[in-house]
């Protein structure tokens, strides 16, 4: 991907992500049971990325490159079966705006300590004051978008 889409993809994917928990909310609604609505929502993603991977299936990993791999780096996927679930079930109860804000706000403010500590093999990046500023201030936009 060319390095000028970087930060315009991942703004995309930020904002479609609050439609995907709006859309999970309505599947719940529909389906009633919240473990259906979750399979069901990852038997779609799963069609589309083994889809892709039978398209697109090069590089494919060397038996060294799984040997080396993290025992917890297959389960990325389960954690954020986590929020799929939190956006199928409460999405409807608190609305999209306090939903992804708590979202959002909970995500960075655990990226700024998995950053400081290096925690899952991240390069280390110390919380600076102004970092912290910067949470602070996003636990502040969620205060508001909650209350009001």
């Amino acid at each position: 991907m060319n390095a000028g889409w970087i930060i315009p993809f991942v703004i995309l994917g930020g904002a479609l992500q609050t439609c995907g928990a709006a859309m999970n909310g309505q599947l719940y609604k529909h389906l009633i049971n919240p473990w259906l609505a979750s399979a069901v929502s990852f038997a779609v993603i799963t069609v589309f990325f083994v889809a892709a991977f039978l398209v697109l299936s090069k590089p494919l990993p060397t038996t060294k490159d799984v040997a080396s791999m993290p025992w917890w780096a297959v389960i990325g996927g389960l954690v954020g079966a986590v929020q799929v679930y939190a956006g199928l079930t409460l999405v409807n109860r608190i609305g999209a705006g306090t939903f992804m804000g708590l979202t959002v706000t909970s995500a960075l403010i655990m990226s700024l300590v998995v950053d400081h500590f290096g925690w899952l093999r991240v390069d280390p990046h110390p919380i600076t004051p102004l970092r912290a500023l910067g949470g602070v201030l996003m636990v502040g936009g969620v205060v508001l978008i909650a209350a009001f």
